[in-house]
């Protein structure tokens, strides 16, 4: 008597398949990845935002570039950057900042219509996937824009100092991801 294969499917059947799974994990992944990033990049401005903020809720430009440059002094010291690179690096920081401190009004107005959506005697779910989808495009934006300055810091280093800037963000990602583990 002969037994059934297990597997009924010709191996071609079975590769196609496993192509395909491939495949759509490496998306699921891909997405993933994307969406943490963005995430990311949206949770470490709103961070950044409060500590750059004056009593009264709004953004103290001053204290917005203090931070900045409290941010470059660490970098260069772990980069081992030149003067020459400072004086490069530097004013990249500055427009990079400019360009995303209006993301943060963009967040609280996002925040604003979620939560005015879930006081509502009737759940409003366009309100709330309205700002989802605003929450989002800002973390986008927020992404883009740092990963350019990132790039744009980059061409200024030499290639050892790029290895350096890569285990530090590295160690910042991990560091991270440890403190939103933690219990405090």
């Amino acid at each position: 008597m002969t037994t059934p294969e297990t597997n009924s499917k010709p191996p071609s059947m079975r590769r196609s398949l496993f192509s395909r799974y491939t495949l759509i994990a490496f998306v699921a992944g891909a997405a993933t990845t994307v969406g943490a990033v963005a995430l990311a990049a949206a949770t470490g401005m709103h961070h950044m935002m409060h500590s750059v903020m004056s009593a009264d809720g709004k953004i103290d430009p001053a204290a917005a570039s203090a931070h900045v440059d409290h941010v470059l002094k660490h970098l260069y010291a772990e980069i081992d950057a030149t003067d020459a690179q400072k004086a490069q690096i530097e004013p990249l920081a500055h427009q990079a900042m400019t360009d995303l401190l209006p993301l943060h009004s963009q967040l609280l107005a996002a925040h604003a219509r979620m939560k005015q959506a879930l006081e509502q005697p009737t759940m409003d779910r366009a309100a709330l996937e309205s700002g989802r989808a605003a929450l989002l495009q800002a973390a986008d934006e927020a992404s883009r824009r740092l990963v350019q300055l990132v790039g744009d810091i980059g061409d200024v280093l030499t290639p050892e100092q790029r290895k350096k800037l890569a285990d530090h963000l590295q160690q910042m990602h991990g560091g991270a991801a440890a403190h939103a583990g933690s219990t405090h």
